[in-house]
This record gives C-alpha cells, structure tokens and sequence, in this order.
C-alpha cells in the first residue's frame, strides 16, 4: 500500500561515542600527566647524581661532555620507556555516566556489562560500546501511504523507547535505533494503509496502540521496550481538504436547520397548548391583552386605543347566535 520510504540517520553516521570521549579523555590526560611527572622526578632522582655534575663542570670540555652523556642518556632511554608503558596502561581507562552501561568484549567475546563509572579495559585486548539506558526519542519521517480507500495521504510522529537489556541490544541488533526507526515506520505504512480515511482522521488513539504493540512485540526479543508513538501529523492532498470543508459546512448547515425545525415544532407546540388553556380559562384572554398592553410601554411612538373587550365578547356572541339561526331556521 506505500509508495514511499523514508530512512533516517544510522547512528555509524552520527559520532555516537563523543559523550565517552568527552567523559575519559579528561580522565586519561589528567592520569597521564600527573605520572609522567612522578616518573620524571624518579628517574631524575635516580639515576643522575647531581653533585656529580657539579665537580665535572670544572674538568676540561671534552671530560665533561663524556660524563654528562654517560649520566643523562640512561636516564633519558628509561623515562622515554616508562613513559610509553604509563601513556598505554592509562589509555585503557573508560568512563561510564549514570545512564550509560558498556558491553564489554574481549578477544571478540562478551565478557560482561560494566558501568557506570570508571572502567577499565585492556589495550588491544578488550573493547567496549556503550548503550544509554535513558529514554531515547526517534522521529519517524513523513511516510507516504495510501489509504484502503484509496486516498493519498502522508504521515509522520514520534518513537519513544529504552533499552532495557544492554547486551541483547547490543549483542544480537547490529544498530538498534536504526532498526527500530526502520520496523516502526514499515508498522505504520501497514497499520494506516488497511484503513480507510475516515479511520485515519476519527481512530488516531487506536492507530497508535496498533502500532504500539506490532512494534514492541518485535523489538523485546532486542532488550528494548517500546514507551509510546504518537501520531503528528496527517498531510492530505489541497483538493480533497477544500471537499472536506464544503462537506463540513453542509453537515452544519443540515444541523442548524434540524434545530430550527425542532424549536419551531417546540414553538407551535407550546402555543396551541397555550391557545387550548385561554380558551377554557374564564378570564385567560383578559389577562393576556393587558400583559402585551403592559408590554408596549408608554413610548411617544407607542399609541394604545382601548376597545371594550365586553363589547368584542358580546359581538362574537351575537354573531354565534345569528349563525345558529341561519343554519337552523325556525319553521
């Protein structure tokens, strides 16, 4: 169903190792240093006698060059030595932070976990790769997908994630984050692409736990474990937004006019019911005329003329009566 596929960065593309650097280099220099130092003061101490040197400045030129080689040359091929052996020693040190557990491998195999804090690692002999432990954030790129009903649409949203068993991840996943970047959007391209467009814009909570639980029941056998996906956005081609929101507005517009229709059906209700209780109501109908008569206020543009409503009661009266004989004459 997709037509698209949008990768992102391996972490061999990004220096996923600077956060160790920047953590054991300092560590490793500040070793470093301070033992070539101690080394220096000890073989200096050592192996040059100073007092020596100082009778032989007053022997002839060529007497005192002879010395001064045969003293300082040793001193000089043991500490460059020493040094060598002290700079490859200290370059075994690695530092772990809080969050950060290193597999370790010697000759190739696994030897174990260690961390966090300093670790020690032989040169040439062992390695290390370390793995956050924290919680990692991916970003799925905009897939594009085809709905079941053949709509075009392009998705995109967020991965959260954590590694819960290092050496699984590290051991039996060439790349974890690629690899779960990659399983996640083939996921979404499937889970979207079996429903229809309506599904897509109205399910977003169920399309997310869909995927959620396709993904992390791949990824556990990897020691991760999958937090959440969240869906961001949904792209939809311009033409078929313009007849969403024609189809929108009628939709309001048929509701609007079924509210009108139902509070006037209400209206006409109400007043027949009214109409019914002013007829059978002596006095109903007098109560009636001076609350509109109240109502139109004593306004200059406001004129009243009041008519007897006895008078108006005795000519319904009259003309009831005159209608009986017309339809009923005496004989």
């Amino acid at each position: 169903m997709d037509t698209k596929t949008t990768t992102v960065k391996t972490s061999s593309e990004v220096d996923e190792y600077s956060t160790h650097s920047s953590l054991g280099k300092p560590v490793r220099t500040l070793l470093n240093g301070v033992m070539q130092i101690l080394l220096f003061i000890s073989v200096a101490a050592a192996m040059v006698d100073i007092s020596k040197l100082l009778k032989v400045f007053n022997e002839p030129t060529d007497t005192v060059a002879g010395r001064v080689f045969v003293d300082i040359v040793p001193a000089i091929i043991v500490f460059a030595i020493l040094s060598a052996l002290i700079t490859l020693v200290v370059s075994g040190v690695r530092v772990a932070a809080q969050w950060e557990r290193g597999v370790v491998l010697r000759l190739g195999k696994f030897i174990g976990v260690k961390g966090p804090g300093v670790i020690y690692i032989v040169p040439f002999i062992d390695s290390v790769q370390f793995a956050d432990t924290r919680l990692l954030t991916l970003n799925i790129p905009s897939q594009q997908v085809i709905t079941k009903d053949n709509v075009p649409a392009a998705v995109d949203g967020v991965l959260y994630f954590l590694v819960r068993e290092v050496e699984q991840a590290v051991l039996t996943v060439q790349d974890y984050r690629f690899a779960v970047a990659q399983y996640a959007q083939a996921t979404l391209r499937d889970v979207v692409g079996a429903l229809t467009l309506d599904e897509l814009l109205s399910e977003r909570e169920e399309i997310q736990r869909r995927i959620a639980e396709v993904v992390e029941e791949r990824i556990k056998s990897w020691g991760l474990h999958l937090d959440s996906i969240r869906l961001q956005d949904i792209e939809m081609p311009e033409d078929l937004k313009r007849i969403m929101s024609r189809q929108a507005s009628a939709e309001r517009e048929k509701r609007a006019n079924i509210t009108k229709s139902e509070g006037d059906k209400i209206a006409a209700s109400n007043l027949a019911e009214a109409a019914r209780i002013m007829a059978t109501t002596s006095g109903a109908m007098k109560l009636r005329t001076l609350q509109t008569i109240d109502g139109l206020g004593t306004g200059q543009s406001n004129t009243v003329v009041m008519f007897p409503i006895e008078l108006v009661e005795s000519l319904d009266r009259f003309s009831d009566t005159v209608k009986g004989l017309m339809n009923n004459p005496v004989p």
